[in-house]
């Protein structure tokens, strides 16, 4: 029997990253072109052959909830145990650290119809190749009450405790004045006991923009690429019947991450495109995130510059960004040669 249910906690709001998550759960942000953060959590819970799993959501879920649906892109949507979706009534907001209490009170019934005895509780913005199973075998032979994973000294935001001491935690929180597991942990609460889990594989937190940027910018070293993509612990997301991309002639690109659907004729180099990104003739993109659905219409030049979901650059437009300061455009935006940005 499987011992370890999982709980992804996507209710945690990432000031560093409000830019990216005015219109989506931070879970539900783009990486590495055809991903999104929670992918990551996600594959690395299959991957450890769990079956039973709650993702907790914040009332901004929509696009959340699109992405992950019923499980069925990781082999979650089943009969009996599989992926759970279950909002909250938490304000978006209210929660900054991991394993909010009061967002898994509002699901109970979750921990109580499930048969496995310990619980894995994690973020949705970390990103790494873990092995909950050997944590948990860490877990259970160190006879603590938490684990917790970390990396080189780094907390990873995942924590695996038993089922019973976890709903004795929800049920009491108010009156021990924790608000969190990765709360309980830091404050090193009593009369709780505590071992740490090192994981020596890839991991990056992404809980700023200049993270976000620079994170994505190292997949562009295939080295990073090969450590994070393992042929044995593959990353899934949800599949889309999209066609190749379509290079036309004259388009140039060099060093960067293509998704599937899109349509180039400019130049492009240092740099990641999302699923069905338009790039028209003499544009010039260097160091550039484009994400999902934006056209960049002829003879635009742009610089260290992130465009969120359906963006439209018009014809023409000069955009600089910085290494330490990239330039991002909001979710839809159109923008002219004459905006200034």
């Amino acid at each position: 029997m499987m011992r370890l249910a999982a709980v992804i906690d996507a209710t945690v709001t990432i000031p560093g990253l409000k830019e990216l998550a005015m219109y989506r759960s931070s879970a539900s942000i783009p990486f590495a072109g055809r991903y999104r953060l929670i992918d990551f959590a996600l594959s690395n819970i299959v991957n450890s052959n769990i079956s039973s799993v709650g993702v907790f959501a914040s009332q901004q879920s929509v696009s959340l909830m699109d992405h992950v649906g019923k499980g069925k892109s990781w082999d979650l949507d089943r009969r009996r145990n599989g992926l759970f979706f279950l909002p909250t009534s938490q304000r978006e907001g209210d929660q900054f650290s991991v394993g909010s209490f009061a967002a898994l009170e509002d699901h109970l019934s979750f921990f109580r119809k499930s048969a496995q005895p310990y619980v894995m509780v994690t973020s949705a913005f970390t990103i790494s190749q873990i092995n909950y199973n050997d944590m948990l075998e860490k877990h259970i032979a160190s006879g603590a009450d938490i684990t917790e994973a970390v990396h080189n000294g780094n907390c990873m935001k995942s924590y695996i405790l038993s089922k019973d001491l976890l709903l004795r935690m929800i049920k009491g929180f108010r009156e021990e004045r924790v608000v969190s597991v990765e709360d309980i942990v830091n404050l090193k609460k009593k009369p709780y006991t505590f071992a740490q889990y090192e994981y020596g594989g890839y991991f990056v937190l992404i809980n700023s923009m200049e993270s976000y940027f620079n994170e994505s910018m190292a997949l562009l070293d295939a080295e990073n690429w090969r450590k994070l993509f393992l042929p044995e612990r593959p990353i899934y997301t949800k599949v889309k019947d999209e066609p190749p991309t379509k290079y036309l002639k004259g388009s140039k690109v060099k060093r960067s991450l293509v998704a599937n659907g899109s349509l180039l004729d400019g130049e492009i180099s240092d740099s990641i495109l999302s699923r069905a990104v338009e790039i028209g003739k003499n544009s010039k993109l260097e160091k550039c995130i484009i994400m999902q659905k934006c056209v960049i219409e002829e003879g635009c030049s742009l610089l260290y510059v992130v465009a969120d979901k359906d963006v439209h650059i018009k014809a023409g437009t000069i955009i600089r960004g910085t290494k330490e300061k990239p330039v991002v455009i909001r979710k839809g935006s159109v923008v002219s040669e004459g905006d200034g940005v």
